[in-house]
C-alpha cells in the first residue's frame, strides 16, 4: 500500500482496520526500510550490453534539508532491445543536469556491461550537459533529439497568436514518410515563417540534423524514438505517486520509492515487448 501511494499514517489506520492490532506510521516507515537492500543490489546489478536504443531524460522531486525542501533530480536511463523489451536501466540522485553529473551515471553504466556496442540510437532532451556526457562516454552514439522538447523550445519563441498553425506545420516535419520529405517540408516551414518569426525558425534549424536521425531506423520504430516520451510516462507515474507526498522526507525514502516504481515497471515490461519490433515488416 505504501508503495502505491498510501500514506505511512493511512497504512497505519488501513492495517489497524484489517488486523485490529495497531500498527503505527513509524512501523510500515521501518518495515519500508527493508526495502534498502533490494535498492542497493538493484543498482549495482550487472548490466547486458544488449540496448538498440537508450533514451535519457530527468525528473525533479524535493527533499527534504535542513535548509528546508531542496530540488533533486533523478537521471534516468531507459533502454529497448532489438526484440522491443523495455528496460529502466538505472537512476541517479543529483542536483542538476550537469555533464559531470551524467558522467557519473552513464560511466557507472559502462563500468556494470553497458558498453553500447549495439546502441544505434540515444534519445535526449536537447540539454546540453547530457549531450556532452554522451559524447564523452560514448562518443560514436548517434543522437536523437527530442521533438516534444524542440517544439515546447520553438513554442516559447512564438506569439500566443502563431503557436497554433506554426507548431502544427513543424510537426508535420518529423511526420513525413522520408528524411528527404521531411527536409523539404522543412524548407516550406522555414519559408513560411522566417520573416514572421526569425529566432523560432532559428531555434529549430540548428538542431535539424539531429532531430532527424531517427530517420535511418526502421520505420516501425520511429514513433518510439523521435521522442522522449517512452521515459516521460514512467516520470508521470513517479509524480503520481509522490505528489500527494509534496516532499521526500529524505534521499533514502525517495530512492525507495523510484526503485519500487521502475522495478513494478521493468517486471511488466519483460512480459510485453513493443508490438513495433516484433511485427513482421
Amino acid at each position: 500500500m505504501f508503495i502505491a501511494g498510501v500514506s505511512t499514517r493511512r497504512v497505519s489506520l488501513i492495517m489497524e482496520n484489517l488486523l485490529e492490532a495497531s500498527v503505527s506510521a513509524s512501523t510500515v516507515s521501518r518495515i519500508s526500510a527493508k526495502l534498502d537492500a533490494q535498492v542497493r543490489s538493484w543498482h549495482e546489478r550487472k548490466l547486458e550490453d544488449k540496448y538498440e536504443y537508450l533514451v535519457l531524460d530527468g525528473v525533479s522531486f524535493k527533499v527534504k534539508t535542513a535548509h528546508g525542501a531542496a530540488k533533486r533530480l533523478a537521471l534516468c536511463v531507459y533502454g529497448i532491445t532489438p526484440e522491443g523489451l523495455r528496460e529502466m536501466l538505472d537512476y541517479r540522485f543529483a542536483k542538476s543536469e550537469s555533464e559531470a553529473e551524467w558522467v557519473a551515471l552513464l560511466e557507472d553504466l559502462r563500468r556494470r556491461g553497458l558498453h553500447g556496442s549495439k546502441v544505434a540510437l540515444a534519445v535526449t532532451d536537447g540539454g546540453q550537459g547530457l549531450i556532452n556526457a554522451l559524447q564523452f562516454v560514448f562518443p560514436r552514439l548517434p543522437l536523437q533529439r527530442c521533438w516534444a522538447h524542440k517544439l515546447r523550445n520553438v513554442s516559447n519563441k512564438l506569439k500566443q497568436s502563431q503557436r497554433e498553425p506554426c507548431l502544427k506545420q513543424a510537426a508535420g516535419i518529423y511526420r513525413a514518410s522520408s528524411r528527404r520529405e521531411a527536409l523539404r517540408r522543412y524548407r516550406q516551414w522555414q519559408a513560411d515563417w522566417e520573416s514572421l518569426a526569425p529566432k523560432a525558425v532559428a531555434c529549430l534549424r540548428k538542431d535539424l540534423d539531429s532531430l532527424l536521425t531517427f530517420y535511418s531506423r526502421p520505420k516501425a520504430h520511429w514513433k518510439k524514438i523521435r521522442t522522449t516520451n517512452a521515459i516521460e510516462r514512467q516520470f508521470r507515474e513517479v509524480r503520481r505517486r509522490t505528489d500527494p507526498m509534496t516532499c521526500f522526507s529524505n534521499e533514502p525514502s525517495g530512492d525507495r520509492i523510484l526503485y519500487a516504481i521502475f522495478s513494478y515497471a521493468n517486471q511488466r515490461w519483460a512480459k510485453s515487448p513493443l508490438k513495433e519490433f516484433t511485427q513482421k515488416a
